[in-house]
């Protein structure tokens, strides 16, 4: 049988993709890019390239960018804790993962914002292991009972203590960079099998306009050299930080992002990098940056639009809300950004669970969005045909008693072309009420309590324990914290 057509979207002509690439690299040339990192710079003067020292400004080359574009790989694979499951980034496979370090919970029962603790991430990391829609886990929250400085790392380390899904994640401080690297080595065993199977994505920033500060650039650098993958995420904000048109703020976006993998291409050809962003479409009447905006959705599509005319693999802040409860805002942004995402074909789609400007975190949303995702997943397969013929012979099957439900051609095909969900309502009036009358974010924290009372902590977690409480114990007396906060669910 014919496979199924995938629906798509497309935001941009060809000759559009082409023009902003084409004015990206003569932004790079003309006005150029500052790297306040001595080891980025110093690979760049090595590469050839015309710096301004004093201002520590780059012009690149349209010739180093284009080696940079065919030395980068077009599929990175990740792997579970275990080294066993595979997960394809690339072409048009979609991975949903949970928006990252929020610095707020939702509290399910007062309805406010609160600092989330050590408890609080332990909750999260098992309640995202539960989730069979959310193929990655994030560094989601970032905990409010440990110092600062050593913040970045210990979302990290948590979440190694409790689940086997790939993360996404990044850092805050240049000294947390290699603490975190250890983790994964530790659970690698070596460099080499890191490069072979990597466990985690890092994000690192551009800060806007055009600039890669000592911090980011040393990520791309570490990173690249241990075969981690890099996922560029330029901020761009539209009207202030980036310029107010849509294909304006594109064309920075692509000129930070070149940069970037420049940076990284220099530190080790072949070195894996995904093109992402969390743009927004500033909001000048208050001072916002709505990520639930549809014309920040429309850039995060174009500029996947673009990373794959280039051949590179995807990333997109989408699937999330700027409402600060899980309301009817909530769902139609989620909803609308996750499915646009989906349709665009973008490889990692961060944002499940977010609310407040990529600020807040809810696990009642968590389990919200996991639903909003399945159906994009099944959105996204398409309309499948099953069978040849496709129907008559079941109505000559049938004959005058047009009873499908009686078919064991039913029974074998249903749950393959349907999507179950596990809050939505789709009771009759009778029964809801007889339930309880339940809303959504009611039927979600019974989800959330449910799916808690599943989870099973994973053997290999168990396994590496110790090794990297020493790692974290370390790092932690390096920042003045002696002891750890007590992590519930150890002792299991």
């Amino acid at each position: 049988m014919a496979e199924a057509i995938r629906p798509q979207v497309r935001f941009l002509s060809q000759a559009a993709v082409e023009q902003i690439i084409e004015e990206a690299f003569e932004l790079l040339e003309k006005v150029g890019l500052f790297v306040e990192n001595e080891v980025a710079l110093k690979l760049l003067d090595e590469a050839g390239e015309k710096i301004d020292q004093r201002r520590s400004r780059v012009f690149l080359s349209r010739n180093l960018v284009e080696k940079g574009l065919r030395s980068c790989p077009a599929e990175i694979k990740l792997y579970d804790l275990e080294g066993q499951q595979e997960y394809l980034v690339g072409q048009d496979e979609i991975h949903f993962d949970p928006g990252s370090a929020a610095i707020k919970l939702l509290d399910p029962e007062r309805l406010e914002e609160r600092e989330p603790r050590t408890d609080d991430l332990v909750r999260l990391y098992q309640l995202v292991e539960t989730l069979e829609n959310l193929d990655f886990q994030s560094t989601a929250l970032v905990s409010a009972d440990v110092p600062k400085e050593m913040a970045d790392i210990y979302r990290l380390y948590l979440g190694f203590l409790f689940s086997r899904k790939p993360f996404v994640t990044g850092l805050f401080r240049v000294e947390s960079l290699k603490p975190m690297l250890d983790l994964l080595l530790a659970i690698r065993g070596d460099e080499k099998s890191l490069a072979a199977k990597p466990l985690a994505i890092f994000d690192a920033c551009p800060s806007p306009p055009l600039k890669w500060s000592r911090l980011t650039a040393e990520s791309l650098i570490q990173c690249s050299r241990l075969g981690v993958p890099s996922e560029l995420i330029p901020m761009g904000l539209t009207g202030a930080t980036s310029p107010v048109t849509l294909a304006g703020t594109l064309v920075q976006q692509v000129a930070e992002s070149f940069g970037g993998l420049v940076i990284c291409q220099l530190a080790r050809p072949g070195a894996p990098v995904i093109f992402g962003g969390s743009p927004a479409s500033f909001d000048m009447r208050k001072g916002t940056t709505p990520m639930g905006a549809v014309e920040t959705m429309m850039i995060n599509g174009a500029f996947a639009q673009i990373a794959k005319h280039l051949h590179l693999p995807t990333h997109a802040y989408m699937g999330l809300s700027d409402s600060k409860l899980v309301d009817a805002q909530a769902g139609l942004e989620t909803a609308m950004g996750a499915t646009l995402a989906g349709l665009a074909g973008i490889n990692v789609i961060s944002g499940a669970g977010m609310l407040d400007f990529e600020s807040t975190q809810s696990l009642e949303k968590l389990v919200i969005d996991n639903d909003i995702c399945g159906q994009v997943l099944r959105l996204v397969r398409g309309v499948a045909l099953r069978e040849k013929p496709l129907a008559l012979h079941l109505f000559q099957e049938l004959g005058a008693d047009f009873n499908f439900l009686v078919l064991p051609h039913t029974r074998k095909w249903y749950r393959q072309e349907h999507y179950f969900s596990s809050v939505l309502d789709r009771d009759v009036y009778d029964t809801w009420t007889a339930l309880g009358r339940l809303d959504i974010f009611q039927r979600a924290g019974k989800e959330v309590s449910r799916r808690l009372n599943l989870y099973q902590r994973p053997e290999r977690c168990r396994e590496k324990e110790v090794e990297l409480r020493s790692i974290m114990t370390a790092y932690a007396r390096s920042c003045g914290l002696e002891k750890l906060p007590e992590i519930p669910g150890l002792s299991d």
